[in-house]
């Protein structure tokens, strides 16, 4: 990775695919803290509105719809995506890390004016593979990074830690519980999104014609035990660590897919050997400043 840094002079023009999910939206305020012109392609451009800032263009569209790719493609200069499998899909459905993906590799076939295309990753998907471990959604992500790496367009795939989000709205979080199982073997190194967003704002004012892989981690690294625990002396909030063995999980996973996705989730975090790796991403992109006691005082 180069560790050469230019900015744009001018304001860059970045499209966001995945602007109001958990990691989306703080990636945008960042973004438009950083000056840049942002428009969101989303859905439902009403309900858009109420959660991202107002200087942001919301583009009325979908990933299923090839026009209107190619006619969100062609009024940006970056394409930022934020993409995600839903807990309660099922494989067999649409998905945008998949048939979106799909799609916008296909519209930018014939298209020349972008000049970057950068995507949110994860670490944690690298342990499929692992002790038999075999999770189609990981598939998915794994052939994500394939494709964006295939296209003639530069690409900055970022690989994040745990997000600490998952204590208030993710993964670990149930009403006013924060649900464990199993035993967490290795520490992860959790990032705020805020951090991570602030990343991305400069990763994306990179100028050249380089592809990046940046490692987005923490300063410390906790197992979730321990993470959920600092979470929970330091929120202001009223909340209960409930642990239960992973064979709880096992059970519970064939109840449906949200309950399977959670399964397969924890299962890959409690096991996944991270190592820490981030120091050449924060020469480039600066260091986290929220730590973990700190994002639970504000959440």
């Amino acid at each position: 990775m180069c560790l050469s840094v230019n900015y744009y002079e001018k304001m860059n023009k970045i499209g966001v695919i995945g602007a109001t999910g958990m990691l989306g939206q703080p990636v945008v305020k960042e973004l438009v803290k950083a000056g840049f012109e942002v428009k969101a392609l989303v859905r439902n451009a009403e309900k858009a509105a109420k959660t991202l800032p107002a200087e942001v263009a919301l583009i009325q569209g979908d990933l299923k719809d090839m026009t209107q790719i190619k006619a969100f493609i062609n009024q940006i200069d970056t394409l930022y995506l934020s993409l995600s499998v839903k807990q309660a899909s099922r494989q067999s459905h649409f998905q945008p890390e998949r048939e979106g993906i799909q799609n916008i590799a296909k519209a930018l076939e014939d298209h020349t004016k972008l000049k970057r295309i950068a995507y949110l990753s994860s670490l944690v998907q690298n342990y499929q593979g692992t002790n038999g471990f075999d999770w189609w959604v990981f598939a998915i992500k794994l052939q994500a990074v394939q494709i964006i790496k295939s296209l003639s367009i530069p690409s900055t795939v970022f690989y994040p830690s745990t997000f600490m989000e998952n204590f208030t709205v993710g993964s670990y979080r149930q009403g006013n519980r924060i649900l464990l199982a199993g035993d967490s073997a290795h520490a992860m190194y959790f990032i705020a999104a805020e951090d991570y967003g602030r990343q991305v704002a400069k990763a994306l004012k990179l100028v050249d014609d380089q592809n990046y892989d940046f490692v987005i981690q923490g300063r410390e690294g906790f197992n979730a035990d321990a993470a959920a625990k600092i979470f929970v002396e330091n929120t202001p909030k009223k909340l209960k660590i409930n642990k239960l063995p992973f064979g709880f999980m096992k059970v519970f996973g064939s109840l449906g897919a949200k309950f399977s996705y959670g399964r397969h989730i924890i299962e890959a975090l409690n096991n996944y050997p991270e190592a820490f790796a981030a120091e050449p991403t924060w020469e480039v992109l600066g260091e986290p400043t929220i730590d973990l006691q700190k994002f639970a005082n504000m959440h």
